[in-house]
């Protein structure tokens, strides 16, 4: 049986990611700790830019869809004026 793939969380990733920083910041750990640190925030950022690639590519699309469409300004109660 094929495992599903683990949905990404983007949310969770960044403040995973600020965590890896602030640690990497304080100067306290060892080389080799610093160095696997770093290496997991690099993937993590790989992962969010990647993610936020995709969201702007869906954005462009569902903008593309809408283009003859004119949008109304947005209010504040979610409706348009």
């Amino acid at each position: 049986m094929a495992k599903k793939p683990k949905e990404f969380n983007f949310e969770k990733s960044l403040t995973e990611l600020e965590h890896l920083v602030n640690l990497m910041e304080q100067g306290d750990l060892s080389l080799e700790e610093s160095l696997k640190h770093f290496e997991k925030g690099v993937a993590l950022t790989r992962a969010c830019q990647k993610a936020l690639a995709e969201a702007e590519q869906k954005v462009q699309i569902l903008l593309e869809k809408t283009d003859n469409d004119v949008l109304a300004p947005f209010s504040e109660n979610g409706q348009s004026e």
